[in-house]
Formats: structure tokens, C-alpha cells, sequence
């Protein structure tokens, strides 16, 4: 019997190019160029490779320029923005690779991509070859049968003909029919107006194809679904319509090819080119993997051959082979660790189960809580910690995890301490760069390692009825829990080389980002008292006043409407009340977004209404109503969860509950500060830096006007005030402080003449007029701006003081929007980034003083730039002094970092 001839492989380029540009974070390398989507196909492309061994396999894109639809349809893809120019660049670099690749790259003019791969698994049909299509595109199922399959490797999903019926409800051979009655709004491919998914199916699953359908319009109205009985009449009325978008849906199959199958054979990679390529784009890894295989050319696939070996992972249940894997661990030099756990709560959440890895490739789970029916006999939770025990809490053995703060907080909750914390995946990918991906582990190995895991998901299923981790057998929990480990040491041996390349992001993961992991622990168990009772109150009076403010929403509209709705909102203010849309929605509707409310403010009294309700109403949901529920019965806390890989910048961020977020401009703002309290005895102390992104800006700029005024503790506002408006200190004016302080903090963010004036409430002209002056007494500032635009284009990052990097991927974009964006934050971000920093190391060094000095004080919050303190009020006085002086010492400027701190029984009265 004559061997299975392995398939046709066509890849749909051009949906992998706009799906990778889109869906992947955005990339560059150091010369501004955008990767991102180059790196996402050819990402693809060496997928397919390994998938499919020994198949031929061909990329098709799109060539430029019209197409036959265009003739017969001139607005078909009329309403497609242009391509982006951070897209458009990155095309070339793509098919450069492609050909290096050794793959046929196929462009005909006049016709889609889905035309030529519709012409070729037509051909391939005809020889006997079996298709495999690799496309996102759903227009793609119609030319599934049973010698044609579609896989996405972007979402893993691969569709055969019973995967059409499944996923669209039809065969593929009504695909075609379905796009015709619904049309396409990306396309513009017109459909039958008033037909939607849901129509569209009803009539074919109930009359069949198109002509079918217009066959029997007779029989529409006999359907069951929602409008049968009028549909007969639009379908009559939109006939030419729907047979003009059958044309335009159908995948040509007869294109005139100059290429036959036979010409699509793989030839040998470049691999030189390759490396020049790779280069160029500054793809580490694939760099590395090209000269391994230029070095050693008969190996020349070891790196992929060897990612491409089964890992060996163990389910150890006795204590013989559990004492071997720890014998393992005390002699290695590190080793990963992780926790699986019943909660992503770590206050509550209780360990099912360890698992670790000291090689790559190999990584053992040990079970010790699986609780479902038939689980077989484990290691009891009370051997396994103390025979662990003693090696979570060794200083000298080093321990790798992703996020072990977590796994130190639920360790705690067995009394153990978790020591020894030396690297965290996440944070050396965060410090590396915090703008390529996100930086979980599911993420990181597949931007990474190339790799695709075991997703929780998988084995525990969605929403109601996912299980807990304890619930999950053995077979399917070990293999998950095991390539935790062994994934989180194969991204420590990537991701520590790279670092230390750059001895300045080494330093910020070693003296900011790791030393914080233990302290942000210890402040989350902690945690902050609050006074439900007052939090009900307020909850309640908060509904009396939101019932208020709904009432005279409706006495302005007339009429009753749902205030929270947009779609109703809109049609009270713009058709009943006329008042104007000043900017639309991605879907043409009139925007009642919170900036454009904020500009109808000024001059219609409904639009300052309801950003008043939307105020009320949002402190009522997430903080009034939610904060009594989230305290933990066993400490009477709230407990938050401190993010350090979140915000680009390096600041800290914070969930359930979200303590940045709690406004302190408004009363309501600060009687939820109020309800945070000091328990009996007890103080609660709060310091604050003072101005600190504008002395850094001072530091930065070296601008003698702005050094001498914070090193003379002069207040800056007023001395920013007198130097714009040309008078005196003493002789500045309320209004112009207020004018002047808009000035310093504005400029900082990137605020432009017209957004200054409006915040003023003057004139564009008469704001950039403040400006101009400004950067006339502060020439130091404006030659900063410049450098630090010129220099993040050319680098590609910014700095902060301490060496920490933000990427700016679209520093030099053609798009003037983004390019300007992109340079207000590369301002913006050594400020910000510098003071992150700041109160991240003067956090380690109040924890090592007070830990060390047994004061009967601990940090309970951290908020923007302020630390906020639980002090036994016998010693306030003494902790508020040295606390002010550490955290003034916890970098050194050309300017003093001033400490402003208070004492109160509440965070409001602190503040």
C-alpha cells in the first residue's frame, strides 16, 4: 500500500499579517521599527513546519491595487481605513523572510489571496492531495470538504467539514449563501438589509441555498424566527443585492496561474540571509538559532528538535521518590518552584499541591489535597511541609517562580516563610521590557519559548462548574502543574541572559522589583481596617442622592430613560434636546463618552448631570457597597492585591479593591477615606512626596529657575506664577497659582495649548502665549523636551533615574497622532517611572527599619506617592520623623525630595 501523501499547506498570509498585527503586543527594536507582526507570521509560518513535517507548504498574500470585485462592485472594501504605516513597513521584512525561509511566496495581481489558495486546493483536489488551509478567516469555510481543512493556529482551533456545521450551524457548501444574506461591514459587501446571523440561518436552515430561498419567498413567512412574516418583502426588495454579494463572497477557484503545484516546493533556507534578517530586526533568539545552525550545519535543526522533545514530568505520591526530587532541589543552584491552590484569594487560598523543576524539561507535581471521588492515596499535606519546609525557608537555596508573591502569601497560610525568592519570571520580563507582552505565564511562553501550554481551562473547564484544582484527577493536574515549573525555569535560563546583557535593567530587577516582592506580601496580609458601618451610611445616602439626580434627569429630558444606558442617553441629548454630537463612536453613533459630556458640561445643564450621577454611581458600586463585602472574616480587613507588571511605567497598581482609584478632590472621595481606620490604640500615619514629578523634571533639565526655587523651598506654583505673569512673588494671585500650577503639571503630561486652555477656560491662543512664556523662564525645560524626543527616537526607550526602560513603540511612526503621543510619554515617563522607583526602594528600606528595629508600626497601603502607616500612637511622633527622613533619602536629586506627612484616627484625617 502506497504511503499517505502528507498535505498541501497554504497560508493565508495577509489574514495572519492584519490578525498578528492586532491581536500581538506592539513590538520594535531599538531603531523604532515596529516587529511585532513580523514576528507573529514568521511565528506562524515555523509553526505550520513543525506541525505538519514533510508537507509542502506555500504563503499567499494580497497583492496592492484593485481587484475584479472592485469592477463589479466599486465600493467593496470601501470603507477599510488605510493601512496603518507601523503595518505597511513591516510587509517587505516578512516576504524577505518568507523566501530566506526556502518557502514559495505567491502575490498575483487582480485577485485576493483567497482567490490564488481557492485556485491551488482546486488544483491539489484534482491530483489527489489533501489541503490544509491556515488562515483567521471565516470566508475560508467554504472551501472545506472532505479533503479540506482549515486550522487558526492564532486560537488553535482546527475546522473540518463537521467543524463548519458545528461552529456556523450550515455546511460549507452554504457558506457562501450565508455571507450573501448577511453581507460583511469589514468587506462592505452589501447583503440583504434587516438580515442578520441569526436570519440568515433560519432561512437556510429552512429553505435552503440562495436560489432556494428566492424560490420559495412564499414560504418565508411559515418560519419560525422573530419578523418571517415581512421578511418575504426585504428579501424581494434586496434581490439584486443578495445575488451581488454571493458574487463578491465566492472564492474564485479558476484564477489563471503562472505557478503549478509542482513549482510549490520547498527549497533550503538562507540560512545566512536568515541571520542577516534576524539581525536587523534584532530577534535574539532567532538569532542565536541561525548561528547554531551556520556553526553546526549538521545539526541543523537541534535547537527546534529539542523543543520539540516530550517533556518528562513526574507525579510524585511517596515519600521515596519525593525525598530524591528534594535532594535535587538542596543541590541545585536554582530551582523553580510554584503552588497549585483551592483560590486565587491568598488570604484564603490553601495548597493542593508543589511542583518544581531544576532542568529544563523535566519537573515534578506533588500532590498532597486532590479530594474528588477515586483519588488515589497521596503525600499527606503534613509530610510534604515538613520535609519542604525547611528548604522554602533557606536564605541560600535560590528559588525561581512567576509571581511568588503569591506563592509566599499562601505558603504563610501553612506557616511557612518563603526565603530565598532570587528571580521572578514575570518581573524579568517586566524590567526587560514592559510593553512587549503580557507578562503571565501563558503569555511569556509563547512570546518567549514559542511554546503553547496547558491552559487552566483546559482541564478545569469555564465559568460555573470550572473546578477547583483539588477537584481535578491526578492525570490531568500533575502534567499542568509540573509544566508550571519546568516552563518558569525554561523563561529564567531565556530571560536572565538577556538581562544581564543590560547591567542597568539588572540592577533595577536586583535593587527595586525583587526586593519589593517580600514587602508587598507582608503589606497585603496586613491589610486595612475599615468601619463598614459608616460605608452602609454613606451606600445609603448615596442612593437617596442618585435617586435625586434621576429625577431631574428626567424633568430635563420630559421623559423617563435608563441614565446609565448610552443608546438612551444619546437619544434624549442629541435627537429629543438637540444638543450637538461633537464626536462619534467606531459605529457612527453620537459619543456620551466622559470627555465629551465633560466639554456639553460648560454650556447644557443634562451632560454635567450625569457625569455627576456617573461619579456617585461608580463610588456606590465599587467602593460603599463592595468594601464592607470584601473584608475577610477572619482579620476584619480588606486586603488588596498590589500588581507590579502592570503599568508600563513601573508604577504599582492595585485590584479588589482598587485603592488608587478612591477620588480625594470631592466629599464623597474622602468619606471613603474616612471609613479606612486605625484600630483602638493606634494612628494612622500617611506621607506623602511633595511635588515629586516636578522636582524630578527639575533633576532632569538641570533648569536654574526650577532648581533654585525647590532648593530655596520656594513654592513653585507661585514662582512659576510670577515668571509667566511678570509680577512679583508676593503679588501673585489665587487664580494665577492655580493658572501656573495647570502649567507645571500640564507640560509634564505632554498638555498641548488647546488642552491647557481648556482646562483654564481660555483661549488657545492666550494658553499658548502662557506656554511660550514659560519655556522663556524655564529654558532648561524645553531643551530636556527636546533631547529626550530626539534621543527616544533614535533609541527607541526612555530611562528613569534608576535605569528602568519604557520602549516607545511608535516613536517614530509615520502617523502623527501616535508619533505625538509617543513623545508626550517619552516626557512623561523618566518622571513617572523615576518616582515609581523612588517610593518602591523607600518602601524596602521603611520595611528593613521598622522589621529591624521592632517597632510596633507596619505599612498597610501604598497610593500613588503616599505610604500609609498603622502606628501605635505611644510612638507616632518618633515613626513620623525617621519615616519622612528615609523616604527623603531614597534617591538623590540636585533638589531636596521633600516628605509631607500627617496623623489622624482615618486615612482622610491623615492625608
Amino acid at each position: 500500500m502506497a504511503e499517505k501523501q502528507p498535505p498541501l499547506i497554504l497560508v493565508d498570509g495577509s489574514s495572519y499579517l492584519f490578525r498578528a498585527f492586532h491581536a500581538l503586543p506592539p513590538l520594535t527594536n531599538s531603531k523604532g521599527q515596529p516587529t511585532g507582526a513580523i514576528k507573529g507570521v514568521v511565528n506562524m509560518l515555523r509553526r505550520m513546519e513543525k506541525d505538519y513535517p514533510g508537507s509542502p507548504v506555500t504563503a499567499i498574500f494580497d497583492a496592492k491595487g484593485k481587484t475584479f470585485r472592485s469592477d463589479i462592485y466599486p465600493e467593496y472594501k470601501a470603507n477599510r481605513p488605510p493601512m496603518p504605516d507601523e503595518l505597511r513597513s513591516q510587509i517587505q521584512p516578512i516576504h524577505d523572510i518568507i523566501r530566506a525561509m526556502g518557502i514559495p511566496l505567491l502575490i498575483i495581481d487582480g485577485v485576493e489571496a483567497d482567490d490564488v489558495i481557492g485556485t491551488l486546493t482546486s488544483q491539489a483536489i484534482d491530483h489527489g492531495m489533501e489541503v490544509v488551509v491556515s488562515t483567521g478567516d471565516k470566508d475560508m469555510a467554504q472551501l472545506v470538504n472532505s479533503h479540506v481543512t482549515l486550522v487558526n493556529t492564532m486560537n488553535d482551533t482546527v475546522m473540518d467539514r463537521e467543524g463548519v456545521e458545528k461552529k456556523f450551524g450550515i455546511p460549507p457548501e452554504l457558506i457562501i449563501d450565508f455571507l450573501a444574506l448577511m453581507g460583511d461591514k469589514v468587506d462592505n459587501i452589501p447583503g440583504v438589509a434587516g438580515v442578520g446571523e441569526k436570519t440568515a440561518l433560519a432561512l437556510l436552515q429552512g429553505l435552503g441555498n440562495l436560489e432556494e430561498i428566492y424560490g420559495n419567498l412564499d414560504k418565508v413567512k411559515e418560519l419560525t424566527f422573530r419578523g418571517a412574516k415581512t421578511m418575504a418583502a426585504k428579501l424581494e426588495a434586496k434581490k439584486d443585492d443578495a445575488f451581488l454579494s454571493y458574487e463578491l463572497a465566492t472564492i474564485k477557484t479558476d484564477v489563471d496561474l503562472e505557478v503549478s503545484l509542482a513549482d510549490l516546493k520547498p527549497i533550503a533556507e538562507d540560512n545566512e540571509k536568515l541571520l542577516a534578517l534576524f539581525q536587523d530586526l534584532e530577534f535574539k533568539t532567532w538569532i542565536r538559532e541561525q548561528e547554531n545552525i551556520i556553526a553546526n550545519p549538521g545539526a541543523s535543526n537541534d535547537v527546534v528538535e529539542e523543543q520539540q522533545q516530550p517533556a518528562n514530568y513526574e507525579i510524585v505520591t511517596d515519600e521515596s521518590a519525593l525525598d530524591a526530587w528534594l535532594e535535587k532541589l538542596k543541590a541545585s543552584d536554582v530551582f523553580a518552584f510554584d503552588t497549585e491552590t483551592t483560590s486565587l484569594n491568598y488570604m484564603q487560598a490553601r495548597v493542593v499541591g508543589v511542583s518544581f523543576a531544576v532542568e529544563a524539561g523535566a519537573a515534578a507535581y506533588v500532590p498532597c489535597a486532590h479530594d474528588y471521588m477515586g483519588a488515589p492515596e497521596q503525600i499527606s499535606e503534613e509530610v510534604l511541609f515538613s520535609k519542604l519546609k525547611p528548604i522554602l525557608e533557606d536564605e541560600n537555596i535560590k528559588k525561581v517562580g512567576q509571581n511568588l508573591k503569591y506563592d509566599k502569601s499562601v505558603l504563610e497560610n501553612h506557616g511557612i516563610q518563603l526565603n530565598g525568592i532570587a528571580y521572578d519570571t514575570m518581573l524579568e520580563s517586566y524590567v526587560l521590557n514592559s510593553v512587549a507582552t503580557r507578562h503571565d505565564m501563558d503569555s511569556l511562553a509563547e512570546f518567549y519559548l514559542g511554546k503553547k501550554t496547558i491552559h487552566f481551562e483546559d482541564i478545569a473547564g469555564k465559568g460555573a462548574k470550572q473546578l477547583t484544582f483539588n477537584q481535578i484527577e491526578l492525570d490531568k493536574a500533575g502534567p499542568y502543574a509540573a509544566e508550571d515549573a519546568d516552563i518558569t525555569l525554561q523563561l529564567h535560563q531565556k530571560l536572565a541572559p538577556q538581562l544581564d546583557d543590560e547591567p542597568s535593567l539588572q540592577k533595577v530587577l536586583a535593587e527595586v522589583e525583587m526586593p519589593l516582592v517580600p514587602v508587598l506580601s507582608k503589606i497585603e496580609r496586613t491589610g486595612a481596617l475599615i468601619d463598614a458601618n459608616l460605608l452602609n451610611t454613606q451606600s445609603q445616602e448615596l442612593a437617596g442622592r442618585l435617586k435625586e439626580l434621576e429625577k431631574e434627569a428626567f424633568d430635563m429630558a420630559g421623559e423617563e430613560f435608563n441614565l446609565a444606558s448610552p443608546k438612551q442617553l444619546g437619544a434624549v441629548m442629541f435627537d429629543k434636546l438637540q444638543i450637538p454630537a461633537i464626536k462619534k463612536t467606531k459605529t457612527g453613533a453620537p459619543s456620551t463618552a466622559e470627555d465629551v459630556l465633560q466639554e456639553l458640561a460648560l454650556d447644557y445643564p443634562l451632560p454635567k448631570l450625569i457625569l455627576e450621577y456617573r461619579g456617585l454611581a461608580k463610588l456606590k458600586s465599587t467602593y460603599t457597597d463592595k468594601l464592607p463585602q470584601m473584608c475577610n472574616p477572619e482579620t476584619g480587613r480588606v486586603h488588596t492585591s498590589y500588581h507590579q507588571a502592570v503599568a508600563a511605567t513601573g508604577r504599582l497598581s492595585s485590584t479588589d479593591p482598587n485603592l488608587q482609584n478612591i477620588p480625594i478632590k470631592n466629599a464623597e472621595g474622602r468619606r471613603i477615606r474616612q471609613a479606612f481606620i486605625a484600630p483602638q490604640g493606634y494612628k494612622i500615619l500617611a506621607a506623602d512626596y511633595s511635588q515629586i514629578e516636578l522636582r524630578i523634571m527639575a533633576h532632569l533639565s538641570g533648569d536654574k529657575g526650577l532648581l533654585d526655587a525647590f532648593q530655596n523651598d520656594v513654592d513653585v506654583h507661585k514662582a512659576t506664577a510670577a515668571e509667566v505673569f511678570g509680577v512679583d512673588v508676593d503679588a501673585v494671585t489665587t487664580e494665577q497659582r492655580r493658572s501656573a500650577k495647570a502649567i507645571n503639571f500640564g507640560l509634564i503630561y505632554g498638555m498641548s495649548a488647546f488642552g491647557l486652555g481648556k482646562q483654564l477656560n481660555i483661549g488657545r491662543n492666550d494658553a499658548q502665549g502662557y506656554i511660550d512664556k514659560y519655556f522663556e523662564r524655564y529654558p532648561g525645560v524645553a531643551e530636556f523636551m527636546d533631547e529626550i524626543r530626539a534621543s527616544a527616537a533614535e533609541k527607541g526607550y526612555v530611562e528613569t533615574l534608576v535605569g528602568r526602560r519604557l520602549y516607545l513603540p511608535e516613536i517614530n511612526s509615520r502617523n502623527g497622532m501616535r508619533r505625538q503621543a509617543a513623545e508626550r510619554t517619552a516626557i512623561n515617563a523618566p518622571m513617572q517611572g523615576s518616582a515609581a522607583d523612588i517610593i518602591k526602594k523607600a518602601m524596602v528600606m521603611v520595611d528593613q527599619w521598622l522589621e529591624s528595629d521592632g517597632y510596633d508600626a507596619r505599612v498597610i497601603m501604598q497610593v500613588h506617592d503616599e505610604l500609609v502607616l498603622e502606628v501605635n500612637e505611644s510612638i507616632v511622633d518618633e515613626i513620623s520623623d525617621k519615616l519622612c527622613q528615609i523616604m527623603s533619602s531614597a534617591l538623590t536629586l540636585n533638589v531636596p525630595l521633600l516628605v509631607e506627612a500627617g496623623v489622624g484616627n482615618n486615612w482622610d484625617e491623615a492625608h
